[in-house]
């Protein structure tokens, strides 16, 4: 790719600006926030690690979207962060206003670009891109399914002291407290999980991977995640630039598939230099079926108080 823009140059977006210059996914890499000097010098900064990191992309800093002009993909990380004993539903009004902003901005420069949004709440936010930019819905996705299912395969790897290449776990659902990780789905070099730990057990990390982000929250005060989100957006965007067709879990735009119509919900995504280029469906159980129509109706209750 020539051009990926990072809308927001706070600690989820440089990550994710440095992460996407060192792996070189493009020529330019843009970092665009409202607050003068702080994409600037953050850019500058990434920049001048590139003689040590070995990578040729530049990094650059701006409060102009004339920079972010003709991007091939955009990367939207832009408002308000949680705090502690807030849900990621509370952030809703005010990122809706952010978030439809800098989608118009965005695409009146680059009205081919693909778009991942990370800002929360991140199913009902990708909603507003795909409202706000008009495009076609393989070219507006959510990152939440590669961040909820690299928390559980984790908490996987450390219950069982093994290694974290072993573990294949999928979440689906929105990205809240009703995500659905796949028990089913889930395997340790191939064994399913149910051979190594109990019912009870594997249900503690279901909860724990649930409430991951609030517990990183709690810990950090001021702010919440943002070395894990920005590894999971760039493992997306990552597919997008290579093509390479890699099945991930992504907030998508249903149509009917798993049952869900008109709302934006994790699911596996096959993801290519068209974006989200396939979405897969699984045979669910009846359970799991349930969980994920729940999971999608908070997604749609969040929607339906917004006024697009």
């Amino acid at each position: 790719m020539k051009k990926i823009t990072v809308v927001g140059a706070g600690n989820v977006g440089a990550t994710a600006a440095q992460r996407i210059a060192e792996k070189q996914l493009a020529e330019q890499v843009v970092v665009i926030d409202i607050v003068e000097g702080i994409p600037q010098g953050k850019s500058l900064d990434m920049w001048e690690s590139a003689p040590v990191e070995l990578f040729d992309s530049s990094v650059i800093g701006t409060n102009n979207y004339d920079d972010t002009a003709d991007s091939d993909l955009v990367i939207i990380t832009a408002g308000l962060a949680r705090k502690p004993g807030m849900s990621r539903d509370d952030l809703l009004f005010a990122n809706t206003k952010i978030v439809k902003s800098v989608t118009e901005q965005i695409v009146a420069k680059s009205p081919n670009t693909i778009i991942i949004v990370v800002s929360n709440p991140l199913d009902v936010m990708a909603y507003v891109a795909y409202k706000a930019s008009g495009f076609p819905k393989n070219r507006v996705l959510g990152m939440a399914g590669v961040l909820d299912t690299a928390r559980f395969k984790l908490f996987i790897a450390q219950e069982l002291n093994v290694s974290v290449k072993d573990v294949s776990a999928l979440v689906l659902g929105g990205h809240g407290d009703s995500m659905v990780p796949l028990v089913r789905y889930t395997s340790v070099a191939g064994i399913p999980l149910t051979e190594f730990l109990s019912a009870a057990k594997i249900e503690e990390l279901v909860k724990r991977a649930r409430t991951g982000g609030g517990e990183i929250v709690n810990y950090l005060k001021t702010g919440s995640a943002f070395y894990a989100p920005s590894s999971s957006v760039v493992s997306m965007a990552e597919a997008i630039a290579r093509n390479s067709k890699r099945i991930l879990p992504c907030a998508a735009w249903l149509e009917g598939e798993y049952g869900l119509k008109d709302v934006y919900c994790g699911v596996p995504v096959k993801l290519g230099s068209n974006g989200a280029e396939q979405v897969i469906e699984l045979k669910l159980t009846d359970e799991e079926q349930e969980a994920l129509n729940r999971s999608g109706k908070d997604v749609l209750d969040n929607i339906k108080k917004l006024e697009l």
